[in-house]
């Protein structure tokens, strides 16, 4: 069975470690707050510029002044702290961040990652992800695997204008968790009830597949 975007978010939290400074990106990866494990510390931190940010809020509970680089409410740990965007960015920049999740629309299978535009359609701009794709070690995306036609989303190459250049470090899809590497996708986990096969298919880039392939603990 295929995840829907809280199973993602729940998979991706298994890979925030004690002590991390972590970006969420817009959609999918705000998602992942709400999924740390409760015996470890994480620092959230959002480029509108909230070091600590918690899970959203219960409804009723919201404060329109505390928002996310997405404009979504949410909430803020003990011990937060509020800034400037150029010291949000200064953090960034000098890779005090250890961990940054992205949506994305396509990966390729070098790293490319397209999460900004797509060409004919109104956006607002690149936003802080040119930054952070320029700048982070480790980028997890947070997509699903194929498009609404049933179309890959992990490619030989991308067809949309790219964000950063072969960046991405890992993708955990509806299907699947991926590495990037040595310009391939390597399958490392499937969803719970889905093949390789499925996953096969669904990937136009080339897919590693060594040994038995483990479920995803979701």
């Amino acid at each position: 069975m295929a995840l829907d975007k809280n199973g993602i978010a729940k998979r991706i939290a298994q890979e925030v470690q004690d002590g991390f400074y972590v970006n969420l990106g817009i959609g999918i990866p705000t998602l992942v707050a709400n999924y740390v494990r409760d015996d470890i510390e994480v620092e959230f931190q959002s480029e509108n510029g909230v070091l600590g940010m918690g899970p959203f809020p219960f409804e009723g509970e919201e404060d329109a002044d505390i928002i996310n680089a997405g404009k979504q409410t949410i909430t803020t740990m003990p011990g937060a702290s509020f800034f400037d965007s150029a010291t949000s960015f200064s953090m960034i920049r000098g890779k005090h961040v250890h961990l940054t999740i992205l949506g994305a629309m396509e990966v390729a299978e070098n790293g490319d990652i397209a999460n900004w535009k797509i060409p004919g359609k109104m956006v607002k701009g690149m936003g802080g992800a040119m930054d952070l794709v320029a700048s982070a070690e480790n980028i997890i995306v947070a997509m699903m695997h194929t498009n609404k036609r049933g179309e890959s989303k992990l490619l030989k190459k991308c067809s949309l204008p790219l964000t950063g250049v072969g960046c991405v470090t890992k993708i955990v899809t509806n299907l699947a968790v991926i590495e990037v590497k040595n310009s391939a996708f390597h399958l490392l986990e499937r969803a719970p009830g889905v093949t390789v096969e499925e996953i096969q298919n669904a990937t136009e880039g080339t897919l590693i597949v060594n040994g038995e392939i483990p479920e995803m603990d979701v």
